[in-house]
């Protein structure tokens, strides 16, 4: 890649020389159209609301501000995410652009022990990045304090408020300086989160990228109506069609872990993601998706929204989410960064309303395709009939038992009790 190539598109940004070299190296191309749109407000200190697409590299859009920023300043950034896995991923992506700079982050996330979080705290950290409840509990613990903070960045903010985070929020934005900048990304953008921002921000600038619900250009959509019990045949079947990575979505952990039980048996290298799943493991069954251990990851919606794993080839609404908007996360894990990908779901027959509720969203129809077969209990209702059947209105003949032994196993006759 011809590094002048990126001083031409990124440097229109007003960016740093020595943040685009860093860019450069990085292999960055162009930037996203949220990132060309949101980067130059952001690095004149203005508050921004940006609306875009899951996967078209909201992290950076509010991360090369915020490093160049405090480069300069002697402030602290703080972003707030819904899921441990998004908090680990942002932290990976600025420390690729910031290291270099001597960046130091404090991760604030549950699951893991709170020791070496009050020492990342002690270091006196540039930048920290937390979910809700934990940062909570170590305002309360006062091993953290927020009145350094210059600039607030609220990722998957719609998500945060799904997950019922919206005191936590409330109580941090409370606890924040005034005389701060506000940055809020998120795919989707619900009138909660606008009547937050209006009370919160100074102006904000708003930057619409795609209409909220609208999903990833590269995606093939389709649906299957299936019964319930026909859905892990149809899966062995979509599974042995599609040879790539595959990411299957549940509503329920005990669903997740049925599916992933009956998908190993299949034959295929499976790992489960839930709320059930100690941090490590989770980490460990990401790490092995995105490095191919395992073919397939089963998943409630703790993974769609911020799981940044290239290459998806297939994701699969096993079960259809209780929200349309999650819809639009989950099938956004594929197709990302102009890549091509496909998304099937299964509906059952009385889930017509929540298959209008999603075509409502994304503003189209969702092509119904034909089953692959006829399923196991289709067959044994079509089973042909006995070699002998009976004529109408006949019983069938009893069975017999040998002579010598009546139906308790023994050779003496049988009385009944009087």
């Amino acid at each position: 890649m011809n590094p002048n190539s990126v001083f031409e598109t990124f440097g229109g940004l007003g960016i740093a020389p020595s943040l685009l070299e860093i860019i450069a190296r990085s292999k960055f191309t162009e930037p996203t159209p949220i990132q060309r749109q949101a980067i130059p407000p952001a690095l004149e200190g203005k508050d921004v609301v940006g609306i875009a697409q899951t996967g078209t590299g909201k992290t950076l859009a509010f991360g090369i501000p915020m490093i160049q920023i405090l480069a300069r300043a002697k402030n602290q950034g703080l972003v707030l995410l819904p899921t441990r896995e998004l908090a680990l991923q942002v932290d990976e992506e600025l420390h690729k652009i910031g290291r270099s700079f001597g960046l130091k982050t404090a991760v604030l996330i549950g699951g893991l022990s709170i020791k070496p979080q009050i020492t990342a705290l002690a270091r006196n950290p540039h930048i920290i990045i937390a979910t809700p409840g934990r940062l909570i509990d170590h305002i309360q613990h006062r091993t953290a304090t927020l009145d350094r903070v210059g600039i607030l960045v609220l990722d998957e903010a719609d998500r945060m408020l799904d997950m019922g985070f919206e005191p936590q929020i409330r109580r941090i934005l409370q606890t924040l300086p005034k005389n701060r900048q506000t940055m809020l990304f998120s795919a989707t953008l619900p009138p909660e989160i606008m009547r937050i921002a209006s009370s919160h921000m100074r102006l904000p600038i708003r930057i619409e990228v795609a209409p909220p619900g609208t999903t990833v250009q590269g995606v093939a959509q389709e649906i299957f109506v299936v019964k319930k019990e026909d859905k892990l045949w149809l899966l062995e079947k979509i599974l042995a069609e599609y040879k790539g990575s595959a990411l299957v979505f549940t509503r329920t952990k005990y669903g997740a872990k049925k599916v992933t039980y009956r998908v190993k048996m299949m034959g295929h290298n499976v790992a489960e993601i839930h709320g059930n799943r100690s941090l490590g493991q989770r980490r460990d069954a990401l790490e092995g998706f995105k490095s191919g251990k395992y073919r397939v990851l089963v998943a409630t919606d703790i993974a769609s929204r911020g799981i940044d794993v290239q290459g998806i080839e297939l994701v699969l609404n096993f079960d259809l989410p209780e929200q349309a908007e999650d819809y639009v996360h989950r099938i956004g894990r594929t197709a990302r960064a102009g890549r091509e990908g496909h998304a099937i779901s299964f509906a059952m027959p009385d889930q017509r309303r929540e298959v209008s509720e999603i075509e409502f969203l994304i503003k189209k129809n969702l092509p119904i395709s034909k089953l692959p077969g006829v399923p196991p209990a289709h067959q044994a209702q079509m089973a042909p009939p006995s070699r002998y059947p009976q004529p109408s209105g006949e019983k069938p003949p009893q069975k017999k038992f040998p002579p010598r032994f009546n139906r308790r196993g023994s050779s003496r006759s049988f009385r009944p009790r009087r």
